[in-house]
């Protein structure tokens, strides 16, 4: 098959995936280039990130149009991921490859884990009692903000912006589980204020690996423009599904590549 081929097809599942859970677009994009393309991590990651940047960015325009984007949110994730991304992105050009590998898969392993569980509660109806930090306002449709508020997004978006940095991950896997933890918004709003993070931190991402000479352009392009194609259908196909279906879905699916990750690692 054609490689130009493989790149879009890659990038609308990637984009499929973005489009139905607001995350989980870059963490499979590097392991997919991984396994179809034969890229290393430090190769296949600013591909990632320049696809959850294009493709994120269009997702956030929509949901900010509808007005169901937080962007004040949005912006303090952001922020703080933009200042600890240079740092992950400097040290992973420092490590070999396997080291990389092995830490991907294992976040991997913990993001299905929690996302399986989150959604299995929710879809219990086990609710925390003292509720979140962040509390919707439903008189204006606006987070009321407090200081443990903004101390737990900004941390998310810390600990986004070093991952993201670091294996090339847009760090939607970090947002969305805090924000359904961190505050009370409909799952519309965390998915639209996800990309909005994802595109500025993929954006910053790119920048950066463009400035380190890491990113290559002509596998890029093709993989971008496919995701966008396929943001595009995932916010069709959302309305159809469960959220708490598609997190487990997607769990299972996370869990699957992890594992082929360290087995492809050993052999």
């Amino acid at each position: 098959m054609d490689i130009a081929l493989i790149e879009v097809t890659l990038g609308l599942f990637v984009g499929v995936v973005l489009g139905l859970t607001g995350a989980g677009g870059a963490i499979l994009s590097v392991p997919l280039l991984g396994f179809f393309l034969n890229l290393s991590v430090a190769d296949a990651a600013p591909i990632g990130l320049l696809a959850v940047a294009l493709s994120s960015g269009l997702g956030a325009f929509l949901g900010f149009r509808a007005k169901i984007l937080r962007y004040k949110a949005a912006t303090l994730i952001a922020v703080a991921g933009l200042l600890l991304s240079p740092i992950g992105m400097w040290l992973a050009h420092q490590v070999p490859n396997w080291p990389l590998v092995i830490i991907f898969s294992f976040i991997l392993l913990l993001v299905a884990k929690n996302m399986w569980f989150q959604a299995k509660q929710e879809l219990a109806g086990i609710v925390d009692p003292v509720g979140p930090p962040c509390q919707l306002d439903q008189t204006i449709g606006k987070l009321t903000w407090t200081l443990p508020c903004a101390r737990a997004l900004w941390s998310s978006g810390a600990v986004a912006g070093f991952f993201s940095g670091l294996l090339g991950v847009g760090g939607g896997f970090i947002i969305v589980p805090a924000l359904k933890k961190f505050t009370d918004l409909p799952i519309q709003s965390i998915v639209a204020t996800s990309l909005g993070v994802l595109a500025i931190v993929s954006t910053g991402g790119v920048i950066f690996s463009n400035l380190y000479g890491a990113m290559n352009w002509s596998l890029a392009i093709p993989f971008a423009l496919g995701s966008i194609a396929g943001l595009l259908i995932g916010r069709r196909l959302v309305a159809y599904f469960s959220g708490p279906r598609i997190q487990q879905t997607f769990a299972v699916f996370a869990w699957m590549i992890a594992v082929m990750m360290l087995i492809r690692l050993v052999i």
